[in-house]
């Protein structure tokens, strides 16, 4: 998925939002409320997580691919001309999978799965995890989406010197009782990968009776915020700038004394 469209500024916008419990209906359409009420045009929409169900092990609300959920990013991604990313549960091949989606308003989309499950709340006994990651070359600016637990191993989210991604995005269902080490991971990915971060998080409770107090941030390369959402349902569009990066890398350059190394599986 590559947009010949060739842009310095990249504005992305972050929606935080509550979740009805594996209620697919209801939550595609509180989400397009919110996309259709941005206060500006975006090139990238973000959403957290599971969004159209919730952080559930229950097969019963995972979908093929092509039906629901998927034509819906399809019909955002065209009516907001952005590139709609978001994960939902896919039922393939006998198979389950908490699939992240990148949806282009053209309606092409590339995806993978999560590579990390959730083990302490036996998301590995339900899904089958991923075995590759994603950038996307979009408008020119080089993106890795990645799922909530993939932000506690750093390897996987490693940039290259040779050809780093621009910005590293978390979607996320991160309860409360662990925020310290969302926010402060967060700002470690950013440092480390010399990178844009963001990272989209639900609010609410579920039906597991967790609570979620959102905590969505974009941060620059420096780990600085560039907006933080705290603890309610709002969205917010955040600019990034490519030159203002460009020129950081290249008055420090870590990234080329990073350790060399393969991932074995």
């Amino acid at each position: 998925m590559i947009a010949e469209q060739s842009t310095e500024t990249l504005s992305v916008a972050l929606i935080q939002t509550d979740l009805f419990w594996e209620n697919t209906t209801a939550n595609l359409a509180t989400l397009e409320e919110k996309i259709a009420t941005l206060s500006g045009p975006v090139d990238i929409i973000v959403l957290p997580e599971m969004f159209n169900s919730g952080f559930t092990m229950n097969t019963a609300a995972a979908e093929p691919m092509n039906f629901t959920t998927t034509r819906w990013m399809k019909q955002m991604a065209a009516q907001a001309n952005a590139l709609v990313i978001g994960s939902f549960a896919v039922k393939e091949e006998g198979r389950f999978y908490n699939r992240l989606m990148c949806v282009a308003p053209d309606g092409s989309y590339v995806f993978n799965d999560k590579k990390h499950l959730f083990s302490f709340g036996n998301e590995h006994l339900t899904y089958t995890p991923g075995k590759s990651r994603l950038i996307i070359n979009y408008k020119s600016w080089k993106v890795c989406p990645l799922v909530c637990y993939d932000l506690r191993f750093p390897v996987w989210s490693r940039n290259s010197a040779s050809d780093p991604y621009d910005i590293l995005i978390y979607i996320a269902n991160w309860p409360a009782r662990r925020a310290h080490a969302w926010n402060t991971l967060l700002k470690a990915r950013a440092i480390e990968n010399q990178s844009y971060v963001v990272g989209v998080n639900r609010v609410g409770s579920d039906a597991n009776g967790l609570t979620y107090q959102g905590d969505s941030v974009a941060l620059d390369y420096l780990g600085e915020p560039l907006s933080m959402l705290a603890n309610a349902e709002t969205e917010k569009i955040v600019t990034f700038h490519k030159g203002d990066l460009d020129a950081y890398r290249v008055a420090f350059p870590a990234l080329n004394d990073a350790d060399d190394f393969q991932i074995n599986w």
